[in-house]
């Protein structure tokens, strides 16, 4: 019975804007000492073990994104599957199932998210041990983590009786929903509830049997939505269609809080779902007044304060308990202990109308980045790096003409039937309408200046006639 970890990174990592915004979520970002929880999630999984190749569950706008940060990690992929719309977590988990127990009708998953800083690797790995027994004997478990604090962002398990045929794994009592602070602290005093994680192991097989017998509808649109999952290079892209009809439910919700199966493993491992800012100061190694600092950053009689400058100098004057994150588009600043409401914050920038909650100024693309530098009346600037190799789709736009000025490296662009090769402080015009491409044909990033005039500057003006990383035709990215 091999051991199929299963990574889940849709999430959309709310809680830690400005940083974390739609299309670069939490998971992705340098959080754990330079690398990401996404990278440390693979490296943690991969040092169980026995364990297969990792299979990744993303959203496909972050295709490329995922791909890259796997790849950095140098660890084996079975297989990335690309969300098109969210469903939480029992669809994305049923889809995977099917596939590998079409493969290996005796796999076990060891179910994790993207996003949650485990550090001690070892106990993560003595835990899963623990688990294995009782997931081969067929049931359903989750790691439940003994608590800190009166947590009221987590759920809680009770703990029950010992499973005298799994050593170290316990019978569940009760799940409890995210409770308000009085019943919370009574849950933490009574030493019998733990947090959910929200991380299992349990057998394909079982798991399946249980969503058929508890959400029959539902494991049967995921089967549909397996078979109608189609191969594309490394990755598996999930029919649109097919996916939206499946109810968005959590494994929690759909199978564990309802089955007779369930066990739990009772972690002896520090956790944290990285749910705020305050998780963050947290986990650090703060220094005597109680400061965690990021950045260029200067205070004057600052303390238990967690501050963060990505892009300009941030000074802190007779702050308490306060966290500052600073990004080029957008500040915040928050009392510490109230950074769970980040995410009405966020959902307010969308009611307005807003593009901050989605995305940075830098933006990211398969062949590179760009930042928008300025932009006002019929006139956009930008600026464009593009990774050694990288290539741009073959497209043409209906509404603006395009000046590029190249800053250094080398450009292959293609401009009608016409291909140049432009170096350092050579410039080239684009017509509206005219076909064009740019390449990087070098060995060092090219960095060039993008002036677009127009009556139209969306990301929309796009017809995309060729793309070699197969991206939709008229997809509003360039």
């Amino acid at each position: 019975m091999a051991l199929y970890p299963v990574v889940l990174a849709g999430g959309s990592g709310t809680r830690l804007w400005p940083m974390s915004r739609e299309t670069y979520p939490k998971q992705y970002l340098p959080l754990l000492d330079g690398r990401s929880p996404f990278e440390e999630t693979i490296a943690r999984v991969c040092a169980v073990s026995g364990a297969s190749p990792v299979t990744v569950v993303a959203n496909e706008d972050q295709r490329f994104l995922a791909l890259e940060q796997a790849k950095r990690t140098a660890a084996p992929l079975r297989a990335l599957y690309l969300e098109p719309v969210g469903r939480s977590t029992a669809p994305a988990v049923a889809l995977v199932a099917n596939d590998i127990v079409r493969e290996d009708p005796d796999a076990v998953l060891l179910i994790v998210a993207a996003d949650h800083d485990i550090p001690d690797r070892e106990a993560f790995a003595e835990a899963v041990r623990r688990g294995e027994s009782a997931a081969r004997q067929g049931r359903l478990v989750i790691f439940g983590v003994e608590p800190r604090w009166a947590e009221t962002g987590y759920g809680y398990i009770e703990r029950g009786g010992e499973l005298a045929s799994a050593p170290g794994c316990a019978q569940v009592a009760a799940f409890v929903e995210k409770p308000e602070l009085e019943i919370a602290t009574r849950l933490v005093q009574s030493g019998r509830h733990y947090w959910n994680s929200g991380m299992f192991l349990f057998g394909a097989r079982a798991f399946l049997d249980e969503l058929e017998r508890l959400e029959p509808e539902l494991a049967a649109c995921c089967r549909e939505v397996s078979a109608r999952t189609r191969s594309e290079g490394e990755c598996r892209r999930i029919d649109r269609a097919t996916f939206e009809r499946c109810r968005s439910m959590s494994v929690d919700h759909a199978v564990l809080e309802r089955t007779q199966l369930a066990a739990m493993v009772p972690a002896r491992f520090r956790w944290s779902d990285i749910g705020s800012w305050d998780a963050l100061w947290d986990r650090a190694e703060r220094d005597g007044e109680g400061n965690d600092f990021h950045g260029d950053v200067q205070v004057h009689g600052v303390g238990n304060s967690y501050i963060h400058a990505s892009h300009r100098l941030v000074v802190g004057i007779g702050l308490e308990d306060t966290v500052v994150v600073e990004t080029p588009d957008a500040v915040l600043v928050a009392r510490r202990g109230d950074t769970q409401r980040v995410r009405e914050a966020v959902e307010q920038l969308r009611a307005n109308g807003r593009s901050e909650h989605r995305n940075h100024r830098l933006v990211h693309r398969p062949w590179g980045t760009y930042e928008d530098i300025d932009q006002g009346e019929r006139f956009r600037v930008k600026r464009i790096t593009v990774a050694p190799g990288g290539k741009l789709s073959l497209q043409l736009h209906h509404h603006r003409a395009e000046h590029w000025i190249i800053v250094s490296g080398t450009a292959r662009v293609t401009r009608g039937e016409q291909v140049l090769l432009l170096t350092e402080n050579q410039s080239i015009y684009i017509e509206l309408g005219q076909v064009h491409r740019l390449e990087n044909p070098g060995k060092i990033p090219l960095q060039l200046i993008e002036v677009q005039t127009g009556s139209y500057l969306g990301e929309d003006d796009i017809v995309r006639l060729e793309d070699v990383y197969q991206r939709v035709t008229q997809e509003a990215t360039p």
